[in-house]
């Protein structure tokens, strides 16, 4: 809009910032090794040419998908931008592509494997991107859950639901299992139809996702869930509550929703009258029935497209898509839910000159961290995410 200025303030580091950035080396991480290959540096002006000249040399055998959480240095060179279903579903639409560039996280390069074509090659930029939240659950943890229910004789009443965020490990046990992949767009759906197929679910690996949609949109109890910790015997509960239980909610959590608190709602609320509070669903029970408004990322965008120029929002959600909500509404005051630096530390490995030293691998003939799935994992994932696609 000419001549308006925007609102945004950037919010004041942390400790952390160096490593939410995404600079230095995780082993902990999902895959927990660095990009090999010399990277250009980031202080390298050329950068932009480069990433410029190298898709153009590779013209249409090219296809860069890029995550709503991604850097803009980033974003400027995606052919499509979503959320993590979309993209791997805009990948799937390519199938003249040869090379997918997926900048977003090492579970949404595998979903985007499984959709695409045997003769298509995915690509993660830098194969340290995990995800946090698919780390906390583990295969090896989720069978060892199952069997116990299978000792205690409910997994005959129990239907296996996983998040989008998810390895293609997890995807496929509840392949497997009769079970359905969601969103958070389409988590109660998944749900409902859940509820038809059995008395329980068994959902994974977001808590939050699966509490706040059970209690806030299906009108379940509190008591009516239990929490699976995986690191404690038994997951940490009687067999009487396991079998009492509507919903086992597995004990894992996004990094960056996690860290917005019922203190971030009431300050700014005290720092902004009016203010219109939106979050994500991945937010903790106690925010999301703070906010005015709770959606998927895709349901935030739309809600500040729509917005009245003038009106106050507090997002709660990854920094980057913040910002750059900010920055297109000049005209609304859009501010981070947060006083602090808050990115997603692993999507922001991905940054320019990762995305260069891919384009231009792919320019001299070699193809460098190609995400593949195995062809059982695949087919049973497949499974999961077909079931998804049926939802009424």
């Amino acid at each position: 809009m000419t001549g308006v200025t925007s609102t945004w303030t950037e919010p004041s580091d942390s400790p952390l910032t160096l490593l939410l950035l995404g600079k230095g080396t995780d082993p902990a991480s999902e895959r927990g090794v660095d990009c090999p290959g010399d990277l250009p540096a980031p202080s390298d002006p050329d950068l932009v040419a480069r990433a410029t000249a190298a898709k153009a040399a590779l013209g249409d055998r090219v296809f860069v998908l890029g995550h709503h959480y991604q850097r803009d240095e980033v974003i400027q060179f995606a052919d499509v931008t979503g959320d993590s279903f979309k993209l791997a579903q805009q990948a799937a639409a390519r199938p003249d592509a040869e090379f997918i560039v997926f900048c977003g996280v090492h579970f949404m390069a595998e979903s985007a494997d499984i959709l695409t074509g045997a003769d298509q090659r995915v690509i993660l930029p830098d194969l340290a991107a995990g995800c946090s939240m698919a780390d906390m659950a583990v295969l090896g943890q989720v069978e060892t859950a199952w069997e116990h229910f299978q000792d205690l004789g409910i997994t005959d009443q129990i239907v296996p639901v996983t998040y989008m965020n998810s390895s293609a490990d997890i995807k496929g046990f509840v392949g497997r299992n009769k079970g359905v992949v969601c969103t958070s767009s389409n988590a109660k759906r998944a749900l409902d139809w859940s509820f038809e197929q059995g008395s329980k679910v068994f959902f994974l690996p977001d808590q939050h996702l699966g509490r706040n949609t059970a209690v806030l949109e299906m009108g379940f109890e509190l008591d009516d869930c239990v929490l699976y910790d995986p690191h404690k015997p038994k997951g940490g509960l009687t067999d009487e509550q396991l079998v009492d239980a509507r919903m086992i909610l597995w004990r894992g959590h996004c990094s960056v929703h996690g860290r917005f608190t019922i203190d971030s709602v009431r300050e700014v609320r005290e720092r902004v009258p009016g203010v219109n509070v939106l979050v994500h669903p991945e937010c903790r029970h106690d925010v999301v029935k703070a906010a005015d408004y709770v959606g998927s990322t895709e349901y935030i965008i739309k809600a500040l497209d729509a917005a009245p120029s003038g009106s106050a929002w507090a997002v709660g959600t990854e920094l980057n898509l913040v910002r750059r909500l900010a920055l297109a509404h000049p005209d609304k005051q859009i501010m981070f839910l947060d006083r602090t630096v808050c990115y997603c530390s692993t999507m922001n490995r991905i940054d320019l000159p990762h995305l260069v030293w891919t384009l231009e691998e792919l320019v001299a003939g070699r193809v460098p961290n190609v995400i593949t799935v195995d062809e059982k994992t695949a087919h049973e994932a497949r499974v999961a995410l077909d079931q998804m696609l049926a939802l009424p």
